[in-house]
């Protein structure tokens, strides 16, 4: 209590409540997507547009209104993250694999993971437990034993590990110290700085941007195998050639400048029959690495 001259004032110190959660969680359902739900809100990303092979989409939806989504695609066949979280998918290092178990492990690859390529959230609804909800429940959905996850933004933000990712130790690109000569060569800005990069190319005279433009494509597609993989092998060259200055100096720093963290998620609802549209807030009634409680969600 506090008592003035003119008046007397009472104090009280209210301890917030130990959990609280955002009202409007309680109405956002998940659920299969389409494409047309990411064109809505792929532009919010921020990685360019295009999207992986075979992509299985998630979605969260209050009503008609389109909160967030979700994609999953296939996994690339070599992963040196990969073979070190999972031994048991690592190939011979002697060089004693043959064609027929090659192809058993590209099989098994195929048939049990997928890879989380995308996650957006509307901006309206961001900071509210929206992401690492949606995250969880789609890997329960989808019908894969393990889902991989590579991500720089898992570095810095901790939605993924809320949504039960493990991850290993982070690793710098293969090509960084090469890469960065490259950048340094042609550039006085920061190889980080996308719009400094943008400008700086377009001060150059005429023939010093064509010539920059002529290494920077031939160096990127030399060093991506991203670009030589899968279906991207075919046309490639010409693909990687017909790519503007912008997606080519975002490419390069993905390539040389990513040092994303490989996670994984075991689904511990692999081959059981979950419902085709859950409540966001399912998430909420086990663990991570604990089967979905079917019977809780008939009161949410």
């Amino acid at each position: 209590m506090i008592i003035t001259d003119n008046a007397e004032w009472r104090v009280e110190r209210v301890s917030p409540p130990e959990q609280y959660r955002f009202s409007l969680l309680e109405r956002m359902i998940v659920e299969r997507g389409t494409v047309e739900d990411w064109n809505q809100l792929h532009e919010l990303h921020y990685k360019e547009g295009k999207l992986g092979v075979g992509p299985l989409f998630f979605r969260c939806k209050m009503g008609e209104k389109l909160i967030g989504v979700s994609i999953m695609s296939v996994p690339g066949l070599t992963s040196r993250a990969r073979n070190k979280m999972f031994p048991w998918l690592c190939p011979n290092r002697n060089g004693m694999d043959n064609k027929l178990v090659n192809s058993y492990r590209a099989h098994l690859i195929n048939r049990l993971i997928r890879v989380n390529s995308r996650i957006v959230v509307d901006p309206v609804f961001r900071s509210v437990g929206v992401a690492y909800r949606l995250q969880n429940l789609a890997m329960r959905m989808s019908g894969f034993k393990i889902l991989e996850f590579q991500s720089s933004m898992s570095r810095i933000n901790p939605f993924a590990l809320k949504a039960g990712v493990k991850f290993g130790e982070p690793e710098r690109s293969t090509y960084y110290e090469h890469g960065l000569e490259v950048f340094r060569r042609w550039f006085d800005g920061n190889p980080a700085d996308y719009v400094e990069l943008l400008e700086e190319l377009d001060s150059f005279s005429p023939a010093v941007r064509e010539r920059c433009l002529k290494e920077l494509h031939k160096w990127y597609y030399d060093h991506s195998a991203r670009e030589k993989s899968g279906n991207n092998r075919f046309n490639s060259r010409e693909r990687v050639a017909a790519k503007t200055p912008g997606e080519l100096i975002k490419s390069l720093q993905q390539l040389v400048l990513a040092a994303p963290l490989y996670g994984a998620y075991k689904n511990p609802d692999f081959e059981r029959a979950l419902p085709e549209r859950l409540p966001l807030l399912a998430f909420d009634n086990q663990p991570t690495d604990q089967p979905l409680d079917l019977e809780k969600l008939c009161a949410l």
